[in-house]
């Protein structure tokens, strides 16, 4: 069993090494996780992120368990990235001068989020500080994508009048 386990390891090692040029092989130094190895946690972190956020629905009446289950698949989600990239290279993204307060807002209205629900203990303000979260989730994930903010921006002042 061990043996057929090792030829396994062997032959999937093999296969990394013809991904080199790929964004996997670009990680910290300090991962010792195959490329193969990262994708599949970065899938299981993603989905465990999105599955925390779905049953978050479930105790939606109950805004501790709610705000709590919501961050974390939240935040599973955000961080599932580090495995294909980095823990170095996803903080100096995070905070490069494009994307830092879209960064910063989005961890605010984390931390609000938390403190409305365990501290505060509000219903209204957890479920404002949840929406609020949810916003500042989308408008970071357009910091990543080329010109999302700019097109956002137009198309709200057409159908709006006003600008982001």
């Amino acid at each position: 069993m061990w043996k057929q386990a090792r030829s396994l390891f062997a032959e999937q090692e093999e296969d990394d090494e013809e991904l080199q040029d790929n964004l996997l092989d670009e990680t910290d130094d300090l991962c010792s996780l195959s490329s193969t190895q990262r994708l599949y946690a970065f899938g299981a972190c993603s989905l465990a992120g999105l599955v925390c956020m779905l049953l978050s629905t479930i105790v939606f009446a109950i805004p501790i368990k709610f705000a709590v289950l919501f961050t974390f698949g939240n935040l599973l989600a955000v961080g599932s990235t580090t495995f294909l990239m980095g823990a170095t290279r996803q903080l100096r993204m995070m905070f490069d001068p494009v994307r830092i307060y879209a960064t910063v807002i989005y961890i605010g209205f984390v931390v609000l989020a938390l403190i409305c629900a365990l501290w505060i203990r509000s219903k209204l303000l957890t479920l404002i500080a949840i929406l609020c979260e949810i916003c500042a989730f989308i408008w970071y994930s357009l910091s990543y994508i080329p010109f999302a903010h700019a097109i956002v921006s137009k198309v709200t002042i057409r159908l709006f009048d006003t600008e982001i």
